[in-house]
């Protein structure tokens, strides 16, 4: 086969590429309802494990894991992260299933596989064209550090085996509404012996 043939070749094997993966990245045109393809999922799959560069993929965790710093990373992860990721790291929530492409499942082998190192970066510095942000170096009117993130490396590892204690506990923690601030305020009134009851919540209708 001469080289123009053979160039021919490659050029129409990559235009039919580009044109597969254009009508797949557009199904259902650019709604973030769309479930994900299988090519969009492997492509996903390693831009994650691109996105850490090789020396970061290396770092190992300064940070000593125990029962103190599993229950701070905990809570954290409850306050900052739960509301894409869930308590459970499953990314089912309200939050995590209106974006595009949806959160991982933090239990799976796909994130668990991952160094300490590369889980690290991920959380500092975010995933371009994801709904990931980077929390690292936001400044000071953020209530994260470098030691915080290094301790939710911890947790990630600890999500497969979490208890429903653990879980019950973080839900404590998760970011109320106002309608749910005034709930639990009027709860406290009530149990610290105050005239009014409780009242019913409303209906909530998600859009």
């Amino acid at each position: 086969m001469k080289r123009g043939q053979i160039f021919l070749l490659i050029f129409v094997v990559v235009v039919i590429l580009l044109a597969a993966a254009a009508v797949s990245v557009l199904h259902d045109g650019l709604s973030a309802r769309a479930k994900p393809t299988a090519l969009e999922t492997a492509i996903a799959r390693t831009a994650r494990k691109m996105a850490a560069p090789s020396g970061a993929h290396n770092q190992k965790n300064p940070v000593a894991d125990s029962p103190d710093v599993q229950r701070e990373a905990r809570l954290h992860f409850a306050d900052h992260c739960a509301i894409c990721h869930g308590n459970d790291g499953s990314g089912d929530t309200m939050m995590g299933n209106g974006l595009y492409p949806k959160p991982p499942d933090l239990r799976d082998d796909q994130t668990q596989k991952l160094s300490d190192g590369d889980i690290f970066w991920i959380i500092e510095n975010g995933v371009r064209l994801t709904g990931m942000p980077a929390f690292g170096g936001v400044g000071s009117e953020h209530d994260h550090d470098v030691e915080d993130t290094w301790k939710l490396v911890h947790f990630i590892r600890h999500l497969p085996a979490l208890t429903p204690a653990e879980k019950l506990e973080m839900e404590k923690y998760n970011p109320k509404g106002p309608e749910d601030r005034e709930e639990e305020q009027e709860e406290n009134n009530f149990l610290n012996g105050g005239a009014t009851k409780p009242s019913a919540k409303p209906e909530q209708h998600h859009h």
